[in-house]
């Protein structure tokens, strides 16, 4: 650029340009999209920019958007496309007075990028952890290693009581699958290396959780959904824990054998399987 350091604000972000880079800064006022505000800030290094365009906006207003390059951003790649326009993170949108500003610095822009096509590897960073939300029918937890779900008793189907809370590797994982929660059937689904497709209803499958009722919002599940699959596609696969290995915490086993019990007096789980996953849980101490 020109100037080092030069700053365009728009509505609910200001861009920072870079010699090799744009900072991206989010405004965190009550009109600011919830995501922005989650997000914070996002450093778009140029290699990761395909193009830049310049585009007239709704009510007086132009809209400056750099367009990365396919499966440089994790966020993008774990949206899949189903971001509205409105909390697209890489549009910038300015009063249509400053429609010749905008246009010199994406001119500046364009004449600094060299890359095109896809990229081999994410270039701009995922959020970072510890990240956690609510789904209807679990907490999700996400420490940058492990991926752990625990199941509320008043969402949870009786499959997911049966097998207990889930605690996955990033190793173990090939991907995600997010689906927004602003659609029918949104979820976050692992994908695990060795397994098929599932074809279980989220509600049903332990390594999935659900959306919907104002649970699992986007500015929480998809920065959790782009932060694990980062962290998939820089892992390497770890090796199965050994028989009669790491022990259980006693009393994450004791509560699980409670909701189990309150299971087996609902009539949702048979005298044989709530003995069978009582023992169990009881090998596990």
């Amino acid at each position: 650029m020109s100037r080092m350091g030069d700053v365009l604000a728009g509505f609910h972000a200001a861009w920072e340009f870079e010699s090799d880079s744009v900072l991206i800064r989010y405004e965190r006022g009550i009109r600011t999209p919830k995501l922005f505000q989650a997000l914070g800030e996002r450093r778009v290094p140029l290699e990761a920019i395909a193009g830049v365009t310049l585009t007239r906006g709704k009510r007086g207003t132009v809209v400056l958007r750099v367009e990365p390059r396919p499966g440089a951003d994790p966020l993008l790649e774990a949206a899949a496309g189903q971001l509205k326009e409105n909390v697209d993170p890489y549009r910038l949108v300015l009063p249509a007075e400053r429609e010749v500003l905008a246009e010199y610095y994406a001119d500046e822009l364009r004449g600094l990028l060299t890359e095109s096509g896809p990229a081999d590897r994410f270039l701009v960073k995922p959020p970072e952890g510890p990240l956690s939300f609510k789904a209807y029918d679990g907490k999700a937890t996400f420490d940058g290693r492990t991926v752990n779900f625990r199941w509320f008793w008043t969402g949870a189907s009786s499959a997911k009581w049966k097998a207990g809370d889930q605690s996955f590797s990033v190793g173990e994982l090939n991907g995600v699958e997010w689906r927004s929660p602003e659609v029918f059937e949104g979820h976050l689904r692992l994908l695990r290396r060795d397994a098929g497709a599932s074809g279980a209803q989220a509600d049903q499958d332990p390594a999935a959780v659900v959306f919907g009722l104002g649970y699992g919002p986007v500015h929480e599940s998809l920065p959790f959904a782009a932060a694990v699959l980062a962290a998939v596609r820089t892992s390497s696969p770890v090796p199965a824990v050994p028989a009669g290995g790491p022990r259980r915490d006693p009393a994450d086993i004791a509560e699980r054998i409670r909701h189990l019990g309150e299971l087996h007096q609902a009539g949702l789980v048979t005298d044989e399987e709530f003995s069978v996953k009582k023992a169990e849980l009881l090998a596990e101490l």
